[in-house]
């Protein structure tokens, strides 16, 4: 029998054994014992294999069946039915649900721009000169296709196809390569926009817009722990990941490139712009003066960033006085002005007068009370600021170190660099520009999540258009897959809500808060209990699961101990990679296991992801300890 079986086995008589030994005699059982048993009766049937969603109704509503049944026998089964519909109905009515099926349209039809070929090639070349530059290329196109699609099991298989054979044609190591794949493919359900994070917030009631908020950076503290581990590596066992060979890291120019070059390295701008002035055979002014246009878009990038950054930071408050201002909301100077002023006699009508003013004409003299009307309306109006506020010094030395990162990149841009830019320009980039508008205006409150997925997928449809990939067939497949997608998430929801219920009903909830209670924990030892129990329940479950069936048992808990939800989050959307990276239900291995070389073993690709799982939780601890890594934009933005 299979290693994974005898484990799996093993697990489930340790949930059975554990059961045994909580449940007291039947005599003795009450209602919350059976939501215990429920549980763990829910946990076995899902490792055997069973549908999610289906095993969580079925459960769901033979527990609820008995609780009523408890309390009386006679409307029992009318009022199970009637549970089962009002639960249906308010999934149907979470308006949260409704960006799902457009984010899960956006990523087929993103992995079905054939995009990821192009986009790995073009990041290897740019990264060429970095220890392990395959595997950090691997990690860097699985993080940011992973982010536009969404889909862990496409951007595994896709790179196992792609990345991990020329891998191991480089004499890379195969716990390292399958490490650096599965663990790159699994950070789209942490780096938004994240189905996960929208499941998260419609279970525990969390703005959405505040979890893709607050995920972003430990998203990119996690990609960027990989890297680092993968360059390490690489540095200190070359054997393990070999540099780039000159075979590799050469790029082909096109003739006019090679004519400017002459064989030799040459800087890209100084030749464009001698090409400019004095046109040679072979080099137009026209062919020159696009590719110095191409050149010169970092210096565009760089200085239209500043320009926009500058503006905010020398931006002046103006305090708008035209409608109600809350108490205290006012500025100081504002403040001292009010303080310092004498209260004005009222006017028979209970409006103040002005000290020294004249009378105010009567209704009679029409021509005086039209001109003091308009004197008062230009009074209302305030008056624009001369001056813009100083830019910090901060700003300034963000500004040189800016530039004089500019000039090191134009001080090595070679013709050659200039080709790698171009490819950048049509792989890159443009992945790029479509994640940061969707990530941009949910986080901005530019748009709604719902109406920021509604962008994504029309601009999944431009750029499959642009790649000229966008034909019927893949319209139809990919409105084929996001239904299938969405079907299961919403039956999974309710399912996951008929649970719930269930659950509630019998007291199960009561009952592990009072054990919990009992304990007489501290924030910080419930923290580490929370998170110790999810990163072991990743290893037989998937997150939907852990996120439908357990995270409505914890998130009562967190008012008691005064633990922000959103945090609380963060951490279990860090906590919860581990279930894509942990054996016997670790999906990314068997997705990498279909594609790969007959030769490579499935245990070779646990023990891969190994060192990435410990990277896992070095994240989590960071996190916990500083916390502003996930707060501080949520706060800056939604203060």
């Amino acid at each position: 029998m299979r290693k994974e079986l005898w484990f799996g086995l093993g697990m489930m008589a340790v949930i059975v054994a554990i059961t045994a030994w909580i449940m007291p005699a039947p005599a003795q059982m009450t209602g919350g014992h059976l939501g215990l048993l429920m549980l763990s009766l829910v946990v076995v049937a899902i490792m055997l294999g069973f549908p999610t969603a289906f095993t969580l109704m079925g459960m769901g509503v033979l527990f609820a069946w008995l609780a009523y049944r408890f309390d009386n026998p006679a409307i029992a089964t009318q009022q199970t039915l009637d549970l089962m519909v009002q639960r249906t109905y308010a999934v149907m009515t979470n308006d949260v649900l409704i960006s799902i099926p457009l984010f899960v349209f956006m990523g087929y039809l993103v992995e079905r721009a054939n995009l990821i070929e192009r986009l790995f090639k073009s990041l290897h070349l740019a990264m060429a000169f970095v220890p392990g530059s395959l595997a950090v290329a691997t990690l860097a196109t699985c993080a940011l296709f992973a982010t536009a699609t969404g889909i862990v099991g496409a951007v595994v298989t896709l790179m196992g196809l792609l990345a991990f054979p020329a891998m191991l044609r480089s004499g890379y190591d195969i716990k390292l390569s399958a490490g650096a794949i599965t663990a790159g493919g699994c950070l789209g359900i942490l780096i938004p926009p994240s189905v996960m994070l929208i499941l998260y917030g419609a279970t525990a009631g969390v703005s959405v817009v505040q979890l893709y908020a607050g995920a972003f950076f430990p998203g990119l503290l996690l990609a960027g722990l990989y890297i680092a581990y993968v360059v390490l590596i690489a540095r200190l066992r070359p054997s393990l990941a070999p540099p780039a060979t000159l075979e590799e890291r050469t790029v082909t120019l096109p003739e006019p490139s090679r004519i400017l070059a002459g064989g030799r390295r040459r800087l890209a701008v100084p030749a464009l712009l001698g090409a400019l002035a004095r046109p040679r055979p072979g080099v137009g002014r026209r062919w020159a003066g696009r590719q110095l246009a191409a050149a010169l878009l970092p210096a565009a990038a760089l200085a239209a960033g500043i320009g926009v950054v500058h503006g905010v930071v020398t931006a002046e408050r103006v305090v708008d006085t035209g409608g109600l201002v809350e108490v205290g909301d006012g500025d100081a100077a504002a403040e001292e002005t009010y303080q310092g002023a004498e209260l004005a006699p009222l006017e028979d009508d209970g409006a103040p007068a002005e000290a020294g003013a004249e009378p105010v004409p009567t209704a009679g003299d029409d021509a005086k009370v039209e001109e003091v009307r308009e004197a008062g309306a230009e009074a209302r109006v305030p008056a624009a600021p001369a001056d813009r506020k100083p830019a910090p010094a901060a700003f300034w030395i963000a500004v040189a170190a800016a530039l004089a990162a500019l000039a090191v990149h134009y001080g090595i841009f070679t013709l050659e660099r200039l080709e790698i830019l171009k490819m950048l320009l049509t792989s890159f980039f443009p992945l790029t520009t479509l994640i940061l508008a969707v990530l941009g205006s949910i986080v901005f409150g530019w748009a709604t999540p719902t109406e920021a997925a509604a962008l994504g997928a029309a601009g999944a449809m431009v750029l499959t258009g642009a790649y000229r990939q966008f034909r019927w067939s893949v319209l139809k497949e990919s409105v084929f897959l996001t239904a299938k997608t969405t079907a299961m998430v919403c039956w999974l929801f309710v399912g996951s809500s008929i649970f719930s219920a269930a659950f509630a009903l019998l007291g199960g909830q009561g009952l592990i808060e009072r054990w919990v209670l009992g304990l007489d924990l501290t924030p910080i030892q419930f923290m580490v209990l929370a998170q110790a129990i999810i990163f072991l329940l990743g290893w037989p479950l998937e997150w939907t699961e852990i996120i439908v069936i357990f995270m409505p048992i914890f998130i009562p808990l967190l008012g008691h101990f005064q633990i922000d939800p959103l945090f609380f989050g963060l951490l279990v959307a860090l906590n919860l990679q581990t279930a894509f990276l942990s054996p016997p239900v670790a999906m990314a291995a068997f997705y990498l296991k279909g594609v790969a070389p007959r030769h490579v073993t499935l245990n070779q690709i646990f023990a891969g992801m190994m060192p990435f799982m410990a990277i896992q939780i070095l994240a989590l601890v960071l996190l916990y300890v500083f916390p502003q890594i996930g707060l501080w934009l949520p706060r800056v933005l939604y203060r």
